[in-house]
């Protein structure tokens, strides 16, 4: 971590320049339309920069120019040693450049500036990094067929990959696309979400400087409606790869079926129950990480630990203990290093949390900590952290994904009704149980209808282990090697020997 103040960082985001056109066949380009939309900061509200709103023509200049670069094999033909050396100079790239693009996504997203350098550009880094070194350690298969035939099964590029992702992690979520996509040897078209365009720009610039052909990496800036639409639609594009709402992903299904049946990957919404069965040992210890599982990253998180199922036994006990840590951990200026929540990502996104407020106390539950606007003298969108107490399961605050630093605490009788709430819901993304019995931990981890069970912890990471989820989470699964099975096709070659 480096000593910058916060004045430091504001002088630093004073003097910063954005790239704000797309990005295609290794040039930045203004949108055809020469339309453009404004990329305000949550942090205080100004216009950060006019960025390229593109649409189908500039999609299809995009696709265009990824179809060529692979085609003529500028990339997929390179060996793998070759393309590894090149995804390791573009991590590096990322780690040198890695306080321009921290200030870059704090300013166009408001997540604190700390978290930004020493999760996110550190994360980035380290997912192209391991692809990097993966793509040459994968070996490709002999059926055992008998000695009359050889049947060899080989992994190939897709082709032309779309790559469509949310604002809450901008380049950590490209990255966990775009580098299995590129080891693979694809082409790629990425559309980054129109609240957080601009670390997509800069990344697309540094991968040419690291030695990626021009036409491989292309980012087209946008709204979902026009140039997302586009890219689902598009006949030309083999497969669409979605992190964001279950509502939206539904959509790209459908565009895949209206148009070529490309491969479709969804990494979509959550709800994930995070449960504290009595009997565990350090209660507070449980309470202090349920805190953290919800009101991290502004509790802008797919995984977010929203629903906190807990026994009646501690109920009260864990509600008072995460009020106090949500009253040490208020917004403030995310450029501030010792910030540890900033803002939400725009004004609409405000007041739609803030409304579930409302719904919460329509529907029953108390208020037990925040609820409300927070730092409205700074232009920003700041919102407290906030725990709704008493909730039952069949509340809307217990239903839908808020996405915003909002808990909601279910009392249950014990850890069979607390087992059977958890599972209750659409979703299946992340679940967690907390208990010092092992046989509990391994019942409950086979009975939670979810892609990640977390066992004493909440949101363990490493690039190492697949990221998805079960139900209306989503289909396919980011990082490990599972995630190069959305980016490949097996094809089978018969060989009949004399």
């Amino acid at each position: 971590m480096n000593a910058f103040t916060a004045a430091d960082w504001h002088a630093r985001a004073d003097a910063l320049q954005f790239r704000n056109r797309a990005f295609i066949d290794g040039r930045f380009v203004d949108a055809v339309s020469g339309e453009t939309f404004e990329a305000t900061s949550p942090v205080d509200g100004r216009v950060l920069a006019e960025v390229a709103a593109c649409d189908r023509e500039d999609v299809d200049r995009a696709v265009a120019s990824a179809r060529r670069a692979f085609e003529d094999g500028r990339w997929r033909s390179r060996t793998p040693a070759e393309r590894k050396r090149v995804l390791l100079a573009f991590a590096e790239l990322i780690r040198t450049n890695g306080e321009e693009l921290a200030l870059t996504e704090t300013l166009d997203m408001g997540k604190p500036i700390s978290d930004a350098l020493s999760i996110d550009v550190r994360a980035t880094a380290n997912c192209f990094a391991w692809y990097a070194e993966a793509i040459d350690k994968i070996y490709d298969e002999i059926a055992p067929t008998g000695e009359a035939d050889i049947a060899m099964i080989t992994r190939e590029p897709l082709g032309v990959v779309a790559a469509v992702v949310p604002w809450n992690f901008p380049m950590i979520m490209a990255a966990w696309k775009l580098a299995p996509a590129l080891a693979s040897g694809n082409s790629v078209v990425l559309k980054p979400a129109e609240q957080s365009s601009l670390t997509a720009l800069r990344l697309a610039e540094l991968a040419v400087e690291a030695g990626i052909p021009e036409g491989v990496f292309n980012v087209v800036t946008g709204f979902g409606p026009t140039a997302g639409k586009a890219l689902g639609l598009h006949m030309d594009v083999d497969g669409v790869f979605f992190t964001g709402s279950t509502e939206v992903g539904k959509l790209f299904m459908q565009y895949a079926g209206q148009s070529n049946l490309k491969k479709v990957g969804l990494e979509c919404g959550g709800k994930s129950p995070n449960v504290i069965l009595g009997s565990y040992s350090d209660i507070d210890g449980a309470a202090e990480t349920a805190a953290g599982a919800i009101f991290f990253n502004q509790g802008e998180m797919c995984t977010a630990g929203s629903r906190l199922i807990v026994e009646r036994s501690v109920h009260e006990r864990v509600v008072e203990r995460i009020a106090a840590v949500a009253a040490t951990r208020q917004p403030g200026d995310p450029l501030n290093p010792s910030t540890q929540m900033g803002a939400l990502v725009d004004e609409t996104h405000t007041k739609r949390v803030l409304g579930f407020v409302d719904a919460a106390r329509e529907d029953g539950a108390t208020i037990a900590a925040g609820g409300e606007r927070a730092r409205v003298e700074s232009g920003g969108c700041y919102v407290q952290p906030t725990v709704f107490d008493n909730v039952a399961n069949d509340m809307r605050v217990a239903r839908e994904e808020i996405f915003g630093p909002m808990l909601s605490v279910i009392p249950v009788d014990d850890a069979e009704e607390a087992a059977k709430v958890a599972n209750d819901t659409c979703y299946g993304l992340a679940a967690a149980v907390w208990t010092d019995d092992i046989n509990t931990a391994h019942k409950f981890a086979r009975t939670l209808r979810a892609g990640m069970v977390y066992v004493n912890c909440y949101d363990a990471d490493d690039i190492s282990v697949p990221f998805g989820g079960y139900k209306q989470s989503g289909i396919g699964r980011d990082k490990s090697l599972h995630a190069f099975d959305k980016y490949t096709e097996l094809k089978t070659t018969w060989i009949k020997l004399r």
